[in-house]
């Protein structure tokens, strides 16, 4: 029987539902959701982002991307983010297959954390380290844990006090010489400016106006996008995704180099973070020192840190720096099970 790779499509939702069953996998696979993750157009990205493993009829495995442009200060190249990834138990080698692929349809493959399965696996077929995130999270509401019947009542207990002790060590989330302004998709070019951009020593994911459209009109989780104003001047942004009981900083930015305007961005999020009705708590990735300096000062606290990896067509794509990742850049930014998934 042939093996046969092709592009998912709207009407292969029953049999990729079966197989993430199968698999023991459960990414928000509503038929919305589906659609917008693998196949709602994106002005960014015009090819497919979603492949199945076929055997005449039956799916063998599944692995989608998330698509984006990787920098470094003389070069750019195609990358993706795993996600999805799942075979049919007992089919031999088709996760492995469908994957090498997938990597040939761009120039570089990322993963960020996974299972213990996933990252025994992917040093084998030419993952290499390319730094690491950090998860940090600061409280926003910690009476909110109280009434979470999923988290046993003693633990809810000394984790709200943690978390009380915690929120009154932090400094005041306020909009002080910075504020924020909201962006809707019909008015992104204001940030266009002050997009991250590559530098001597920092290799960055790009971000564009078509990117932030797309994220805006996720149907798993409300987004929302702010640009940071100061002076009358925009000079940074953030994305905010309200996921269950937390909120979500999922992509940031400043142009500054100065440690004090990082802080006054962060603390820009969390202020308005707080005005979410469900949130306990507001969360977001860290690769880079300057975010992670900032997040230390701004009372967010280091709960993990996971692994990014890298599987490039050539070594010359291989940045010498730490990956810049963002929750943005990997379905970290939506995805959840529809219950309460706390860091703190």
């Amino acid at each position: 029987m042939t093996r046969l790779v092709r592009p998912t499509t709207a009407a292969d939702l029953r049999p990729l539902c079966k197989l993430f069953d199968a698999a023991g996998l459960h990414p928000n696979v509503g038929p919305q959701e589906l659609e917008w993750k693998y196949w709602r157009p994106r002005g960014d990205w015009p090819g497919a982002r979603s492949f199945l493993l076929t055997d005449e009829d039956d799916a063998l495995a599944h692995a989608a991307i998330v698509p984006g442009w990787c920098a470094q200060a003389r070069q750019r190249a195609r990358i993706g983010h795993l996600i999805d990834w799942a075979a049919r138990p007992g089919a031999a080698g088709a996760g492995v297959a469908l994957l090498k692929h997938i990597g040939q349809q761009v120039e570089a493959l990322i993963a960020v954390g996974g299972s213990a399965e996933t990252r025994q696996i992917l040093p084998h077929i030419g993952f290499r380290p390319a730094g690491a995130v950090t998860g940090y999270v600061r409280p926003l509401f910690p009476r909110r844990l109280l009434s979470d019947g999923t988290i046993p009542a003693g633990r809810r207990l000394l984790r709200f006090a943690r978390n009380f002790r915690w929120l009154l060590a932090a400094p005041a989330a306020r909009h002080t010489e910075s504020r924020p302004l909201a962006l809707a998709a019909d008015d992104l070019r204001r940030i266009d400016p002050v997009l991250p951009r590559p530098a001597a020593g920092r290799t960055v994911i790009e971000r564009s106006a078509a990117l932030f459209a797309y994220a805006l009109a996720c149907p798993i989780v409300p987004v929302r996008l702010f640009g940071v104003e100061r002076s009358g001047r925009v000079r940074g942004y953030f994305l905010l995704a309200s996921a269950p009981g937390q909120v979500r900083i999922a992509d940031c930015w400043m142009d500054s180099a100065e440690p004090a305007d990082w802080r006054a961005m962060i603390l820009c999020a969390v202020a308005e973070a707080q005005h979410d009705p469900q949130a306990a708590e507001v969360a977001i990735w860290a690769s880079d020192p300057v975010l992670a300096q900032a997040l230390a000062g701004c009372g967010f606290h280091a709960r993990f840190e996971l692994p990014v990896l890298l599987r490039s067509t050539h070594a010359g794509l291989m940045p010498r720096e730490p990956l810049r990742v963002q929750m943005l850049d990997s379905d970290a930014a939506f995805l959840h099970e529809g219950r309460p998934g706390y860091w703190a």
